[in-house]
């Protein structure tokens, strides 16, 4: 992969946002979250499906990945399928009847894990997504979240080929958020055609700190050697696959003073919030050569 000034990308989580932040000079969105179209509809999607709402549950999708891909045109959007956790799902209609209690979401049945246990969620997207490119906005393409085996992204890749998202060139991504991952990511790259790093789940599962717990808020730092030294890991296997490497967790949004460092390591994108861009512009423009 040739030198070149590392891309940045937006994260969105609002489809209706995407018209206030598509005049900035970003090479496209490189987190567009799910989570929101699936609360806007209120209601579980296994409820919405035994109610006849399949059609309901693609629609509210298409029209919101259709929002941000025009916006953004012919800049490429990544959407990341839906990673809503057990108790969040419980807190949609129909929620409790589907979803049972879970000691620690975080770690339970979530990302890649839930679409092995309920396909149907994931060819509902898949759906959604083939439908966003055959009305001619090919920019989109998929990201996987929370993956954990090599076996979540195959099965994945499965109902994906089914859906027919391979057979129009979809370009398929993963998370890299648990150390499974990163340990074995030269397995994982002859599947995908790029991976993005959430310095978040990553941070949190590295050194073993629930970072919504305030007592132990000190201990979650993702400047910590141990995170700086997964992304490295990542960053430098696909550096030999040729193949992009982007951290879009809140890691450089939050600490502008990391960005240089995880360029160091070798990432070819940043994907940052909207707020933070225009700093994270400055900062990547004072690396290139030439200039001060």
């Amino acid at each position: 992969m040739s030198e070149r000034r590392p891309k940045i990308y937006l994260n969105l989580s609002f489809p209706p946002l995407a018209a206030r932040y598509a005049h900035l000079p970003a090479d496209g969105v490189g987190l567009l979250r799910a989570e929101f179209l699936a609360l806007s509809l209120s209601v579980h999607p296994k409820q919405l499906l035994a109610e006849g709402g399949a059609e309901t549950f693609i629609r509210a999708f298409t029209e919101g990945l259709i929002e941000v891909a025009r916006q953004f045109w012919p800049r490429p959007v990544t959407y990341r399928a839906l990673d809503l956790k057990s108790n969040e799902y419980r807190g949609l209609r129909g929620g409790q009847q589907f979803e049972e209690p879970e000691e620690n979401p975080a770690l339970g049945l979530r990302g890649c894990r839930r679409y092995m246990d309920d396909p149907e969620l994931l060819r509902l997207q898949a759906r959604a997504v083939r439908s966003v490119h055959e009305a001619g906005w090919t920019n989109v393409r998929l990201m996987l979240p929370f993956v954990r085996t090599v076996s979540e992204v195959l099965a994945c890749r499965e109902i994906l080929q089914q859906e027919g998202l391979f057979e129009r060139g979809i370009p398929l991504w993963i998370m890299v958020e648990v150390p499974s991952v990163v340990f074995l990511i030269e397995r994982f790259l002859p599947l995908v055609d790029g991976v993005s790093i959430g310095t978040n789940d990553l941070t949190q599962l590295i050194l073993g700190v629930d970072r919504d717990n305030p007592r132990l808020a000190p201990l979650w730092d993702e400047r910590d050697d141990a995170v700086m030294r997964a992304i490295e890991w990542v960053a430098r296997a696909c550096r030999e696959s040729a193949l992009e490497c982007c951290v879009c967790g809140d890691a450089p949004s939050r600490r502008p003073e990391l960005i240089p460092q995880l360029l160091q390591l070798g990432l070819t994108a940043l994907s940052v919030s909207p707020e933070a861009f225009e700093r994270t512009l400055q900062i990547v423009r004072e690396r290139e050569p030439g200039s001060g």
